[in-house]
């Protein structure tokens, strides 16, 4: 069936399959969300240790979708994977560092003989929750603004330096905090993991205090997720983008781009459309109808809004990964692509995404089938985080 397919088209799926796992990794950081908001929804030990361990049910989740995202990339552009990991290596490592210590923060933290202490544990939680958020959003944002590396694929004729990408700044990757774009979508993407912890945790904790806590906190970080937001679209529709020559193979600056690439792809306009009113209703449940449903409509909001903008950076001839350093080096899912063969044979095993997805959600539902209180807490029989 999939050997089938012509290899743009190839391309195409395996864009789409990449853009929905960065959906629902940015949905799925609600995690790391919640655990920067430890100790302002949580004033005790015990309304913390709900907290922690309403989380700690979840976080796997996030760091094995962090993971399938980078292999899936990495399988199907291997060009991305080499140029990005291999080039802007700090920032990569310093989020994966980020992720090492909220590993072990939930592996150790009420374990005997702690000498470290839980607060060491809860604060490695913290750092994870706006590092892992931050950096991981202002690396994305690189997709619509470009970094400065270079690719000669004629280097592998080369005995003894074969690399094919280089990069050209001797700051591999954290230069992209310099840009006040990249920078924006980073904390939108911070403020939104907050309302979404908090909507997780009025969700998964029955507590009156952690409740009304989290109505003040909600507002406190609505407004600012909704400011870079709307500060990151905005400036999106409005700035040139990298476009791509299909008949040439040219790379070319391009005005209102992403806007146009919008406008061209209607479904992809009214799925983000569907999902930025998602985010929005799910946020108006909770402080208009004090609803713990929100949780829901503002995560199949954010899966829906993160794969419309990966849409519109990959497809409709756009280099995904611009180069500022030389634009014709840019990469597009046309030239930095597995071949026919290998896209054609994972293609079968994409098949059993919704498969994943289905086991998701049902060891979702029963996990979460009975909220976390006090009395699990107190229950010395329990596991606890």
């Amino acid at each position: 069936m999939f050997e089938t397919l012509e290899l743009y088209t190839l391309q195409q799926y395996w864009w789409a399959i990449i853009s929905l796992l960065a959906g629902l990794l940015v949905f799925l950081m609600f995690v790391q969300g919640g655990q920067t908001l430890i100790y302002t929804l949580g004033k005790t030990d015990t309304e913390r240790s709900m907290i922690v361990n309403t989380l700690g049910r979840k976080w796997e989740l996030t760091f094995t979708t962090l993971v399938t995202f980078g292999g899936a990339f990495f399988a199907s552009f291997p060009l991305f994977y080499s140029t990005s990991f291999g080039g802007a290596y700090w920032v990569w490592m310093a989020i994966l560092f980020a992720f090492i210590i909220q590993a072990i923060s939930y592996e150790f933290r009420t374990k005997p003989a702690n000498f470290l202490g839980k607060r060491t544990y809860e604060t490695f939680l913290f750092i994870n929750g706006a590092v892992g958020t931050i950096l991981i959003g202002t690396a994305v944002g690189t997709f619509f603004n470009g970094s400065m590396f270079s690719v000669d694929k004629t280097n592998l004729t080369n005995i003894y330096d074969s690399a094919i990408s280089r990069w050209e700044t001797p700051y591999h990757g954290l230069e992209a905090v310099l840009n006040l774009h990249n920078v924006a979508l980073g904390l939108a993407v911070f403020f939104l993991a907050r309302v979404l912890g908090i909507l997780y945790i009025v969700n998964s904790i029955n507590d009156d205090n952690i409740f009304q806590r989290s109505r003040k906190q909600m507002i406190y970080n609505a407004v600012p997720f909704l400011i870079f937001f709307l500060y990151f679209i905005i400036h999106l529709f409005l700035k040139q983008g990298f476009a791509l020559n299909p008949d040439s193979g040219e790379i070319y600056m391009a005005k209102y781009k992403y806007f146009h690439n919008l406008i061209q792809m209607p479904v992809v306009l009214v799925l983000f459309i569907v999902g930025v009113g998602g985010v929005l209703a799910g946020m108006a449940n909770f402080l208009f109808c004090r609803g713990i449903k929100g949780i829901w409509a503002a995560g199949a909001g954010t899966v829906l809004t993160v794969f419309s903008l990966m849409l519109i950076a990959g497809l409709n001839n756009t280099a995904y990964y611009p180069s500022v350093y030389n634009l014709q080096h840019s990469l597009t899912i046309r030239n930095s692509s597995s071949s026919h063969y290998t896209l054609s044979a994972m293609s079968y095993v994409s098949l059993f995404i919704p498969v994943v997805i289905a086991y998701i959600y049902f060891a979702w539902k029963a996990i979460n089938k009975k909220q976390v209180d006090k009395a699990d807490i107190e229950d010395d029989s329990a596991h606890l985080y």
